[in-house]
């Protein structure tokens, strides 16, 4: 009589009968977030073909995968951060499995803080989203988060170098020539000077805003003169006090572009000098301060990108409905006539 050795399928198997890496079936089979839908379903599909499981542990697995989600949010007088801050907030209460979303403030611009709370927190989760700082310190941390499964996701401000799993936010540079293109069509003096104000180049956001932003006043508007930046840490009397300074100094300032946020510490300084009528000014993230100032005319233009279109691209990521990638979320433009209901 003959024995036949039935070889046990192994997790390549599944792998070539699904289409997939061998580190896609490892995560199915492992119950890791990450995994879109689709891809969950044709992995488990191809377990059961090659015998690796049986149907009923396929409708099992095909349950609801929980997944630990943790935001890690600057905090500070940032009109902007405190409004998205405020909005992650509201959605962690209402979240449900399989996400489970929490929320943390650290402190801004601060990169030690920022490497201690993404260990602290994200070694416990499984997906961590925050606002990046530029240092080696926040690459090394992300690499270690990633090197345990973890999927890291950059909001706002990337960190491309580092091993992180995906950006959320608008494209900062073309965000930047935007202003400048805006800026130079209204600025209609012969010559003049533009002011620029940034919160800090510790975010790759504000650096990359400010490139493209010089980068097409040097290409279209060479009788522009750009001077800055000025670094006000999205603090509103900093802003205040290097804006009020720039307008004692220089008569023929023309346009003011604040890269970051607390744009109302500007607008203070322009209209205590009276000319907020007479100098373009324009910056960043939709806010009741902002909104104010767009109305009273103070204010020419302001780009955001939407807290909420941050928040669903995170949740798609998390999980696992939108690859690991870039989820770039849309540039919106506001001038006075064109501003959304509020909310």
């Amino acid at each position: 009589m003959m024995v036949f050795d039935v070889k046990r399928p192994l997790i390549p198997d599944i792998a070539s009968a699904a289409g997939v890496s061998t580190a896609t079936v490892d995560r199915v089979l492992n119950r890791r977030p990450g995994v879109r839908k689709v891809t969950l379903t044709r992995v488990l599909k191809a377990a059961v073909e090659v015998g690796y499981l049986d149907a009923a542990d396929m409708n099992r697995r095909l349950g609801p995968t929980f997944a630990k989600v943790v935001f890690l949010l600057p905090q500070g007088s940032n009109p902007y951060l405190t409004g998205l801050n405020r909005y992650v907030r509201e959605m962690a209460k209402l979240s449900v499995e399989p996400l489970k979303v929490s929320s943390h403030f650290i402190e801004s611009f601060d990169p030690e803080a920022l490497v201690q709370a993404l260990r602290r927190y994200g070694k416990p989760s499984d997906v961590v989203v925050f606002m990046a700082i530029e240092h080696p310190r926040v690459r090394q941390v992300i690499d270690e988060l990633t090197s345990l499964g973890k999927r890291v996701v950059t909001i706002i401000s990337d960190l491309p170098t580092s091993s992180r799993n995906a950006y959320i936010g608008i494209d900062n540079f073309a965000a930047g020539r935007t202003a400048a293109k805006v800026m130079g069509r209204f600025c209609r003096a012969a010559s003049g000077k533009v002011a620029l104000v940034a919160a800090s180049r510790a975010y790759r956001a504000h650096m990359e805003r400010e490139m493209g932003f010089l980068a097409l006043i040097e290409e279209s508007f060479p009788h522009l003169t750009v001077i800055g930046p000025q670094e006000g840490h999205d603090n509103r009397d900093e802003n205040y006090v290097n804006a009020s300074r720039l307008l004692a100094r220089h008569s023929d300032i023309v346009g003011i572009y604040n890269v970051g946020g607390s744009s109302d510490g500007i607008g203070r300084a322009l209209r205590e000098s009276r000319r907020d009528k007479a100098v373009c000014f324009m910056g960043h993230g939709l806010t009741p301060d902002t909104r104010t100032m767009l109305v009273d005319g103070t204010m020419d233009m302001v780009i955001t990108q939407s807290p909420s279109a941050i928040y669903a691209r995170a949740m798609e990521i998390a999980s696992g409905e939108m690859a690991e990638t870039t989820g770039t979320v849309a540039m919106e433009i506001y001038f006075s006539e064109n501003l959304p209901a509020v909310r």
